[in-house]
């Protein structure tokens, strides 16, 4: 037996934010192999399956890359529907082609379902675009990091030409990337965020510039979070539209709320 693989992704943290392919997926699911951030209630969904937690989180104890590709491909010889569920998009900074290598290597089935990444979702509780009729032409998704061994990948000065720039994985080092990015020719007074769990009742902004940077990620509470620069999504006011109803629930969710303590909270 020989079954399929689905890499899927889990969005930005909320489950009314999955897509209703990954729904089913999850419901029709023998095993699901899943990321450490994915919410319970998406979760809960694959009612019937296997759940094995095979996340990443920077500190804390992660399972090796080529131990998640071999319980894939044992999952999939037993089973007929295998889910990867990954937060975000599984094809964006989620080592997708690892996997889809290994298993393809093997003659095992792989199929891929898109997932809201986290740059879409903290735009949104922003209030604010990633792109602006004419003055933000161009979006940059990227990461600082590198792995052991890994040549230097010229992230900043891609970031430095950018019209709007989101930074994955590169709140912890904030002051380097306040560095590298200011010495690569970004100006030290572009507008720049963090936004905290972004999607989730509690999502948290906290708004400056580049050069302020490392004194916001001080005060960053742990949470996933992401770095936005820019123009257009940073210098804007926070949307008067989620902070209008402060106490109304989600149109989608019941469970998430837009309240001044949560989605709507931005400090500088």
């Amino acid at each position: 037996m020989s079954g399929t693989v689905y890499l899927v992704g889990a969005g930005p943290g909320a489950p009314d934010l999955l897509t209703v392919r990954a729904a089913r997926l999850l419901a029709r699911a023998d095993v699901v192999l899943h990321d450490a951030l994915v919410h319970p209630a998406t979760l809960a969904l694959a009612a019937h399956a296997e759940k094995i937690p095979v996340g990443k989180r920077c500190g804390a104890h992660a399972s090796a890359q080529r131990f998640i590709n071999k319980r894939l491909a044992d999952a999939a010889r037993r089973h007929a529907v295998v889910v990867r569920l990954k937060g975000g998009d599984p094809m964006l900074f989620g080592r997708a082609a690892e996997e889809i290598e290994y298993l393809g290597a093997r003659g095992i089935r792989v199929e891929v379902v898109p997932g809201v990444t986290a740059a879409l979702a903290a735009a949104a509780d922003l209030g604010a675009p990633l792109t602006r009729r004419g003055a933000a032409r161009s979006v940059l998704l990227v990461t600082p990091r590198a792995g052991a061994g890994e040549p230097p990948n010229g992230w900043a000065r891609a970031a430095a030409a950018a019209d709007t720039v989101a930074i994955y994985m590169g709140v912890t080092e904030a002051a380097r990337v306040c560095r590298e990015l200011i010495a690569a020719g970004r100006p030290a007074a572009t507008p720049a965020a963090i936004v905290e769990n972004a999607s989730l009742p509690g999502a948290r902004c906290l708004r400056g510039t580049l050069a302020e940077l490392p004194r916001l990620a001080a005060r960053a509470t742990g949470g996933p979070a992401l770095i936005l620069l820019g123009e257009a999504c940073c210098a804007a006011a926070a949307s008067p539209i989620i902070g209008a109803w402060p106490n109304e629930p989600s149109s989608s969710s019941p469970t998430a709320r837009a309240t001044p303590a949560g989605r709507n909270r931005c400090a500088r």
